[in-house]
């Protein structure tokens, strides 16, 4: 609880006045009955000490049950909004701060947790939590005041009445603590497979191309009510506790109603206890067994709040390995884009005894045009994420501008650095907007040069909107070379101090990507550029080139020089070669 005290502190005026005003409400249900009482009394004449005083009576009684009637709709209303207000305000909070924290996860933080596991979490958890917070705050003190205000009224009515309580509620704690015992793991279970129903939703519409292009409707489909058939079952056998409750609870609210008739019917007929008392006596029976029934929805409800609280606990409590709490030289800037690795190893699963990348020792002068090219898996992406500190290195040391990458605050680092992944991606909302992910300030001229650079403009300009043209999410709806293009003139617009381009031409005809390396000449003259390519065409023109097979670099040099030197380089050259005269 100490974790969510922050989220309290802000809007504690509401926290208290919530449950204040509901304690109104509270006093007003246990006032009324008696005062009904006294009428109901009246009425039979078996209150003769108020009998001679007429009609005057029964006016101000009547007109205390309305001003009563009326502060209790206030306390209800009032109490009812600053439950809200207090609800709201703490899950719009959490919710930043989860976000927030996702955003600071590293590579390996996300893959700890799947995409659908965080968007359950940042919206059905939290969720949970504002409504059992919002039912708490209205019902923490309105049901046990009701149940001590019940008690205490009905003892003193009639003591030996009200021992009935003293069996019944016995029973009616141990049921719900029973019902807490059973629910908790239950709507643990239940949030876990809302995660994978989620994640299979989330990765079925992004893929629908592939889904459609391979016609496996009819799998997804399958895959998807598997999913959710395991959520329903699981919910069901969560929600068995809930709909069980209620019955019991409704029985013995039944049960002691009908002895509590029964025995104080038996006290009338003796002249022990008057009518309109009865009917008090009653009201308050049900207003106890009611603050009971309460307290078990807040109960089952909770039960279901804390699953969701420890699954956001894991969020908000993970520790971020990628940080630079420890860095030394927060305050530096990437000027020169240099780029030196000295005997770097890396592998993504610790345990493993097999490096990813295994010494790893190049250096790249700025401005210089630096070419990567290798066979699928033999670590070329992992060399470049450990650039802008995507992870970190296991051994050696990855040097910008001469000083280690781990030494820089993370934002002036990634900042220094500008990457376009092998996966492209394009956000909702217009082509100028998504540009604009490179410099927020930049002018609407600034933003065509840079798409001019990346071949984007032509094509750009071709739509009606222009740039103004909305994409879908994920950029659905332009071409895999459009959206290649696109994601580089982001890229150029940052005006980086180093450039990795990862397989990020695939997509494109030989001749415009001859054209897109042919501006980085004049547009990025300065940066420090790393190509990673599949086709020869595309590095050979590279100041340098690194040959890696199997997380080692196995060649370094010209074009020219690799195709003497290298093996392994020739074999690539002369295999695409021979392909490129088969297709001819």
């Amino acid at each position: 609880m100490k974790q969510y005290k922050k989220y309290v502190i802000p809007y504690k005026s509401a926290f208290i006045l919530g449950p204040i005003f509901m304690i109104v409400e509270v006093l007003g249900e246990i006032i009324l009955p008696k005062l009904m009482s006294m009428i109901i009394n009246y009425g039979c004449g078996q209150d003769v000490t108020v009998a001679a005083k007429g009609p005057a009576y029964i006016i101000g009684i009547g007109a205390a049950m309305i001003g009563t009637a009326l502060l209790m709709m206030m306390g209800g209303v009032l109490g009812a909004y600053f439950a809200v207000k207090a609800s709201v305000n703490f899950a719009g909070d959490l919710r930043r701060d989860v976000f927030a924290k996702v955003q600071k996860f590293s590579f390996a933080n996300i893959e700890k947790f799947s995409t659908g596991s965080l968007v359950t979490r940042l919206t059905n958890d939290i969720t949970n939590i504002q409504n059992v917070l919002s039912m708490g705050l209205r019902m923490l003190l309105r049901a046990p005041g009701m149940l001590i205000g019940g008690l205490i009224m009905a003892f003193l009515m009639n003591a030996k009445l009200a021992l009935v309580f003293c069996v019944v509620i016995p029973v009616l704690i141990i049921a719900l603590a029973f019902v807490m015992k059973t629910a908790f793991p239950r709507f643990d279970v239940m949030q876990t497979k809302i995660d994978g129903l989620n994640s299979r939703i989330q990765e079925n519409i992004t893929n629908q191309r592939v889904v459609k292009s391979f016609v496996r409707d009819d799998f997804e489909k399958e895959t998807f009510d598997r999913a959710n058939n395991e959520l329903k079952d699981k919910t069901l056998r969560a929600m068995k506790v809930v709909i069980l409750t209620m019955p019991i609870m409704t029985l013995a609210m039944n049960l002691t109603v009908m002895a509590v008739v029964w025995f104080g019917g038996q006290q009338i007929l003796i002249g022990d206890m008057p009518v309109g008392n009865l009917t008090a006596f009653t009201t308050y029976v049900t207003q106890i067994l009611m603050s009971l029934m309460m307290v078990s929805m807040i109960m089952i409800q909770g039960s279901r709040a804390m699953a969701s609280s420890h699954r956001i606990l894991e969020v908000l409590d993970t520790d971020i390995d990628l940080n630079d709490d420890n860095a030394s030289e927060k305050d530096r800037l990437v000027t020169s884009g240099e780029i030196e690795f000295k005997n770097v190893c890396f592998r993504y699963y610790k345990k493993h005894k097999k490096n990813v990348l295994q010494s790893i020792n190049f250096t790249a002068k700025p401005g210089e045009v630096i070419g990567i090219i290798g066979s699928t898996g033999s670590g070329k992406s992992s060399l470049v994420q450990l650039i802008p500190r995507l992870y970190d290195c296991d051994e050696g040391e990855v040097l910008v501008d001469g000083v280690n990458v781990k030494e820089y605050s993370l934002n002036h680092l990634r900042d220094g650095v500008a990457m376009v992944l092998q996966k492209n991606t394009l956000f909702s909302g217009s082509i100028m907007e998504n540009l604009r992910w490179g410099d927020e300030e930049a002018t609407d001229e600034q933003v065509k040069e840079a798409a001019k650079a990346a071949q984007a403009d032509g094509f750009v300009s071709e739509f009606a909107d222009g740039y103004d043209r909305e994409l879908g999410q994920g950029g659905v709806n332009v071409s895999g070379g459009q959206k290649q293009r696109l994601c580089i003139a982001r890229a150029l617009l940052k005006k980086p101090k180093i450039l990795i381009l990862d397989d990020s031409t695939s997509a494109v005809d030989t001749a415009t990507e001859a054209q897109i390396r042919k501006s980085f000449s004049t547009t990025l003259k300065d940066t420090t550029k790393l190509i990673i390519a599949q086709r020869i065409s595309s590095v050979e023109d590279a100041d340098r080139i690194l040959v890696m097979d199997e997380g080692q670099i196995v060649g370094q040099g010209t074009h020219k020089e690799l195709l003497e030197s290298c093996e392994t380089y020739q074999e690539i050259y002369y295999s695409q070669r021979s392909k490129e005269e088969v297709a001819g």
